[in-house]
Parts: C-alpha cells; sequence; structure tokens
C-alpha cells in the first residue's frame, strides 16, 4: 500500500471545520487590517532563498528542498513566504506609484522543510504571513504585531507571551558581530561543531542555538541593545511605548535573533507554555527587514513582516478545546419514498440550493425511518418529504424540526420561490406574538 511521504498530513474531512474557521477568522482580519492576499509559486530558484535567508541558516545549509529540474535549473521549494513575496513585489513592480503605499499583503500557504517531524512542525506545512512596504514609521511594526495579537484573541487562544528586541542597523550589527566575535572566540572549543562554524561566517546565529551548552556560553555575551545607534534605539523606544498604548504586555530579550539574516530593528516572537508542545514554542515570528528588497534587486524599501505556522495553531486550539462554529450548517434536507420520486427530491434539492441554502438529500434508497435519522444525525433545520401521495397531489410536507411545525406546501410555490415559503414556515414568531400582545 502506497502511504503519503513521512512529515505530511492528510486534511481529512473531519479536522476541515477547525481548518476552515482558522482561515476564515484570518481573513476577515486582515481585511479589516486593509491587507490584500497575495499568492506566489510553491517553487522558486534556489537562489530566491540563498541570498534572502542566507546560506549559513539551517534553512538554506540543512532544511531547503532543492533539486535541478529537466532544464538543470537550480530550484526550491518555497520554505518560507517572505522571499517569494519580495521577489514578486519586485518582478511585478508593485513600488510604483499606482500601488498603496504602504501597500500591506498576506499569504495562507503551504511551505516545505526537511526536517524531523514533531508536534506542530512538519516538512510540508502551512504559514500564515503578512508583509508590509514602504514605511519606516515604527507604527507600522506595532500595528503588525497587533493584527498577529488579535488574531490570536479572535481565534481564541490562551496563553500567548510577545518578546521583542531590536537588531538595530547594518552598522550597529558589524559592531556588535566584531563584539560577540571577540567574546566567543576564546570559548569556541567549547561550542557545538554548528556554533564553531557559525562563528566565521555569522556570529549572531549562536545567540540563536539550541544546544545547552551554546545557551549557558551566550548567556553572558555582550547584548546588542548596548551596540545600538540613537535612530536605532529612538525606533526601538518608540515601539516599546506604541504597544504600551495599545496594553499589549510584552518582554525584551537581548539573545533573540531570530532565524534569518534579513532582519534589523525590531524582531519579536510570540511564544506558548502550552503543554501540547512539550516546552515553550513560538507560534509567530517577524521584524523588520528595509534592506531584503534592495538585496533582491528592487530599490530600498523599508519592509515589516511576520510568519505564523498554521498547524501549530490548530493543535493550540484543539488542545484549548476552542468553540468553532458550524460553518457547515444544514437548512434542508429532502426526503423521498420510492423510486418515482427521485426527480422531484433533485428538483427540490437544487432549487433550495438556488435559493440560498445548504441543502441534501438521500442516494442510498434508504426507508424513510433511515432517512429521517440521518437528516436528525446531519442537524437539518428542516424536512421537506415527498412521497406518492405528495407526488400525485403536486405538494410536499415541510417539517421544522425545532418546533415541530408541518404543512404541507405546493411544489409549485417551493420553486417559483423557495425562499418565501422557508421563511415563512421557519421564523420563529413568539417574538412578534410578545410584541403584539404588549
Amino acid at each position: 500500500m502506497i502511504q503519503k511521504p513521512k512529515g505530511t498530513a492528510d486534511l481529512l474531512p473531519v479536522n476541515n471545520p477547525l481548518w476552515h474557521y482558522l482561515e476564515e477568522t484570518t481573513r476577515i482580519l486582515m481585511s479589516d487590517y486593509q491587507f490584500s492576499e497575495m499568492r506566489t509559486p510553491l517553487f522558486e530558484n534556489y537562489e530566491l532563498f540563498a541570498r534572502s535567508s542566507g546560506e549559513t541558516s539551517d534553512i538554506v545549509s540543512k532544511e531547503m528542498y532543492d533539486f535541478y529540474d529537466k532544464g538543470d535549473r537550480h530550484i526550491a521549494l518555497r520554505p518560507e513566504g517572505t522571499a517569494p513575496v519580495v521577489r514578486a513585489y519586485i518582478e511585478n513592480k508593485l513600488y510604483g506609484n499606482e500601488h498603496a503605499k504602504p501597500l500591506k499583503v498576506f499569504y495562507m500557504a503551504p511551505m516545505f522543510r526537511y526536517e524531523r517531524p514533531q508536534g506542530g512542525r512538519m516538512r510540508q506545512f502551512h504559514q500564515i504571513g503578512t508583509e508590509v512596504f514602504g514605511s519606516t514609521n515604527p507604527a507600522t511594526d506595532v500595528e503588525t504585531i497587533a493584527l498577529a495579537w488579535d488574531l490570536f484573541k479572535e481565534l481564541g487562544i490562551q496563553d500567548v507571551k510577545l518578546v521583542i528586541n531590536s537588531l538595530g542597523k547594518t552598522e550597529d550589527r558589524q559592531r556588535y558581530r566584531q563584539a560577540l566575535i571577540d567574546y566567543l572566540t576564546p570559548l569556541k572549543d567549547q561550542l557545538s561543531h554548528d556554533s564553531q562554524t557559525r562563528l566565521e561566517k555569522n556570529p549572531l546565529r549562536i545567540l540563536d542555538s539550541k544546544d545547552e551548552k551554546d545557551k549557558a556560553i551566550v548567556a553572558n555575551a555582550p547584548s546588542i541593545l548596548d551596540f545600538l545607534s540613537p535612530e536605532a534605539q529612538e525606533h526601538f523606544d518608540k515601539v516599546q511605548a506604541l504597544l504600551n498604548g495599545l496594553n499589549i504586555p510584552f518582554e525584551i530579550d537581548a539573545n533573540m535573533v531570530r532565524g534569518l539574516d534579513y532582519y534589523q530593528d525590531t524582531i519579536f516572537e510570540m511564544m506558548t507554555n502550552s503543554a501540547v508542545f512539550g516546552a515553550q514554542t513560538t507560534i509567530c515570528g517577524g521584524g523588520r527587514y528595509d534592506g531584503l528588497v534592495e538585496a533582491l534587486g528592487g530599490p530600498q524599501t523599508s519592509s515589516f513582516g511576520f510568519g505564523i505556522g498554521m498547524e501549530r495553531l490548530v493543535l493550540l486550539m484543539e488542545s484549548q478545546k476552542v468553540e468553532v462554529p458550524n460553518l457547515q450548517e444544514l437548512d434542508i434536507f429532502v426526503i423521498g419514498m420510492g423510486e418515482e420520486t427521485s426527480v422531484e427530491t433533485l428538483k427540490l434539492t437544487q432549487a433550495a440550493r438556488q435559493a440560498g441554502y445548504s441543502a441534501d438529500r438521500d442516494y442510498l434508497d434508504r426507508k424513510f425511518k433511515a432517512q429521517f435519522k440521518l437528516a436528525d444525525k446531519l442537524g437539518a433545520k428542516v424536512v421537506l418529504i415527498v412521497g406518492e401521495e405528495e407526488l400525485q397531489k403536486g405538494t410536499a410536507k415541510l417539517k421544522v424540526f425545532k418546533t415541530g411545525k408541518e404543512v404541507e406546501v405546493p411544489l409549485t410555490d417551493l420553486y417559483d420561490n423557495f425562499e418565501t415559503v422557508y421563511r415563512m414556515n421557519t421564523m420563529d414568531t413568539s417574538v412578534l406574538d410578545e410584541y403584539f400582545n404588549q
């Protein structure tokens, strides 16, 4: 038997209501914040990610699915969403004056990374991401962070902590880089193999190491916050003031660097201690990357964004028993008794759908009692019943589950004005009765 590849998952109908709720809530909130959706290819040229994420990043050096296609082009499956959106921004000249400033876009899409599958971490995973182009204002940083914060609130997710840091400007990082090298070089033999390699290529990545010995060593390392220029410090101070103004609690972690080379100034992560992951886990992360558009061949453009792993959100929502509304309610179930009613039941089902109602019918020739039980199991609000007698009279019986009301309705009325018939027989008249009896 052929099975799915390791690190992938089948999203079955029983799982999808939660996913649909997550996606629908995200789209509504993105619209409220005036973010427009962007979709990019599943695969890109390898160079895009090598140049944006950095050759020494785990994404490029260890996790990326890359291959040479039949035209001997070096191709990579998309491991993250920012670089493709930036590439599309440049290629389609979205920086032109005819486009909104700042330009605010979002995506919900699958990503691919070769890593050990575990709770909330898959080789094919899904990510929600935002990117804002064309604003240096600290309010852009905070608005985008607030969007992620609001999304968790809208979804009913608890136990989320916001952590922020500043990586300063390019010059600040260069000065800090040298200070970090000076501190770590005498301790090189005690570092993990990966961190020894990073010490020469990108020492800031050592701050992000998951190795326990590395963590102990960097605990006493110089702080990036001591190397911020006045401009970078002012930006970071305004971010903190704005977060306080919105009553969004946060902590500062000077050792947080994120895992990608393109970040500068504000970076942030949102974390949870939920037991479903077994340890503190990041569920959202992002920051400012003012130099990436230029590095990939576009004009100098200030940018800010974040990414959220959807699988992790789903696990959190399940573990915290988030109440998910039924987005697939069944308004009408049509019951047909006898083979000769098959055409009529199908016509009624379609008439209901064309009137804007969700509808279904039996396709397995069940007996009347079994069909009625099925309608109840599916949560149908109304059943329409057509038997031989109704067929001869040109009518259907309409029964409302909630009230028990049952009436006989001409088929012509249903076909000519289904919505009126449905509403007249299902509307709650108790409120009107109470009003007129006052």
